[in-house]
């Protein structure tokens, strides 16, 4: 029952984030992290997101083998072997068409949560996902800073590649993801107390 617990919300984590990075990906924005990079790359290569989201978290598996276990490196392999296989579904079957406020704020949203259900059984999306939960664990460093980095790095470098527009409306994603992931990443005290009063 745990292992189809665990895995059925590993799926469901993998398809917001989905639906999140393809929102972005038609409005022609962009989000943090590993994704972000791949969103990038896209303006540079013939690779597809999917391919270029893949390929680019090879090298982090080593880290998350050494330092976070063979289960989580497992688990983290077949999220983002799913997410790469969704994204490519999806830009073949999934037609968008939104103004770029609205994908900037659904997508960074969208990712968000995904990402909370990712950490809260144990998986991640490879990368800087891998990066932020090994700091976390190992030196205290909330998941939500490391993303607030990573965050400002793409934005930097998506300055050669977006108009000021899109750059703010990337930004809106980008706040919006560090937010749902340093408010939920672990339940606030007030909300552990209410669910440790509604099992008495």
């Amino acid at each position: 029952m745990k292992t189809t617990h665990r895995w059925l919300s590993i799926i469901e984590g993998c398809l917001l984030v989905a639906l999140g990075l393809h929102i972005l990906n038609s409005a022609g924005l962009l989000i943090s992290g590993t994704a972000g990079a791949g969103m990038i790359l896209l303006r540079v290569t013939d690779l597809s997101f999917g391919q270029l989201f893949f390929l680019l978290n090879i090298p982090f598996y080593i880290l998350a083998w050494y330092t976070l276990g063979r289960d989580f490196t497992l688990r983290t392999f077949a999220s983002v072997s799913l997410l790469s296989l969704l994204s490519e579904l999806m830009k073949h079957y999934v037609a968008l068409s939104m103004h770029p406020l609205l994908s900037g704020a659904l997508g960074g949203l969208l990712v968000g949560f995904g990402l909370i259900i990712l950490f809260r059984h144990n998986a991640s999306l490879g990368g800087l996902n891998i990066l932020s939960v090994y700091l976390e664990r190992r030196f205290g460093v909330h998941a939500s800073k490391t993303t607030l980095v990573a965050d400002i790095t793409v934005l930097m470098a998506a300055v050669v590649f977006l108009d000021w527009g899109h750059l703010a409306y990337s930004l809106l994603a980008f706040l919006l993801l560090s937010s749902v992931v340093g408010r939920y990443h672990r339940p606030p005290k007030w909300a552990q107390i209410v669910m440790v009063d509604a099992k008495v």
